[in-house]
């Protein structure tokens, strides 16, 4: 089953592990992103998040399709993605993965996170103290569909 959201909630962790956990598993693998209180020398204060919602919910099933057909013994899957304001500390994304063994789900989660970044049409907007520029729109390098990746990776 996958467990996919985008919300603008408060992300709990222990209600997505509970969500991918199976009595026939002995793994559960977990990435959470996290707002941090810096970037490249700014202080950032909180992240705005922006999505193409079901483009993305589209993408993300996508992502879970190919996780699949990699580790066919994954049970479970849960990709949650915060929209709206996250302020620093808490979770922006969390990815779980129930397996019967710990290699798939690590496995998984890490190729679950790098295809997230480079895929899914979500925008973060990162908010600065005051002084230190106000605000700007990120995009992450990964982002195979934004022009800046296409440019930097011309043959």
């Amino acid at each position: 089953m996958n467990y996919l959201k985008l919300t603008f909630d408060k992300l709990e962790v222990g209600e997505i592990n509970e969500l991918v956990a199976h009595e026939s598993c002995g793994a559960i693998s977990l990435f959470v992103g996290t707002t941090r209180d810096n970037f490249d020398g700014k202080t950032v204060v909180l992240l705005q998040y922006e999505a193409y919602e079901a483009m993305a919910l589209k993408t993300m099933n996508h992502i879970c399709d190919e996780m699949r057909l990699r580790w066919p013994d994954i049970k479970h899957i849960g990709i949650h993605h915060r929209l709206g304001m996250v302020p620093v500390k808490e979770a922006s994304v969390v990815i779980a993965v129930s397996s019967p063994h710990r290699n798939a789900s690590l496995e998984a989660v890490h190729f679950a996170i790098d295809e997230l970044k480079k895929s899914v049409p979500v925008w973060k907007k990162e908010q600065y103290a005051d002084g230190e520029g106000c605000s700007e729109w990120k995009e992450n390098r990964e982002c195979t569909w934004s022009k800046s990746y296409k440019d930097s990776h011309i043959l």
